[in-house]
């Protein structure tokens, strides 16, 4: 079950461990090191999963946990070196999925990633298997099927990659960077600006009026976002 993992350990070493294993699980990683970092970056990126050391500067990962859960299910693998059953505790209360003390086996924590996605797996499934409205706008990723009005609108796969993604957050603006890494990952030989072409495209297919944009729209400087249009 590959699956991206945004891993927040502050000690380069164990970040380093950590994410080796994990990509030879065949997971997709991102390592940050900062607790702030960490909680923009689950909220940009969206991973299946976060490994979250609960001593990191800027931001406590248990402050950084109770943040995450008031408004995501994402499961969360939380590593701290305090012992006391208080702490410990203390990280579930907070929103923790599981934990493991330090020192850990890395082939613990694979396996406990495993096990936390199994279980995460359906609660996935679900969610995507629904169809999404914003005014006359569905978005179904289960037919991959965009219709305006109920009249079915034909999109390539980049186009409802972007839809998609963008739907499932309303009036949220959205930087094209943010975009391109939602919708392809990090591949390196695609640039943002064909961010720009799908949206130029859309618009073409969703609004009444392509030349004035009211669905997609652009927030100058900044990037887009999708509202209902009205």
């Amino acid at each position: 079950m590959c699956a991206h993992v945004l891993v927040a350990e502050d000690d380069p070493n164990q970040a380093q461990v950590i994410g080796i294993y994990l990509t030879a699980e065949g997971h997709s990683v991102t390592v940050v090191h900062d607790g702030a970092i960490a909680l923009t970056r689950a909220r940009e990126q969206q991973p299946d999963l976060l490994v979250l050391d609960v001593m990191l500067p800027g931001m406590d990962g248990l402050d950084v946990c109770r943040a995450l859960r008031a408004e995501s299910e994402v499961p969360i693998l939380v590593l701290t070196a305090r012992s006391s059953e208080y702490d410990l505790v203390r990280g579930l209360d907070f929103g923790a999925d599981d934990y493991l003390t330090k020192p850990y086996s890395p082939r613990e924590l694979t396996a406990r990633v495993r096990t936390l996605l199994r279980r995460a797996k359906p609660r996935e499934l679900a969610d995507r298997a629904q169809a999404h409205r914003l005014g006359d706008l569905v978005v179904d990723p289960v037919r991959h099927q965009v219709t305006i009005d109920g009249i079915s609108v034909e999109c390539t796969y980049g186009e409802f990659q972007l839809l998609e993604v963008m739907v499932r957050q309303p009036d949220r603006v959205f930087t094209r960077q943010q975009l391109l890494e939602l919708t392809r990952g990090t591949d390196a030989y695609v640039t943002p600006r064909i961010i720009d072409a799908h949206v130029l495209n859309l618009r073409k297919k969703i609004e009444r009026d392509p030349s004035r944009p009211a669905r997609l729209v652009t927030v100058f400087g900044v990037g887009y976002k999708l509202t209902d249009g009205s």
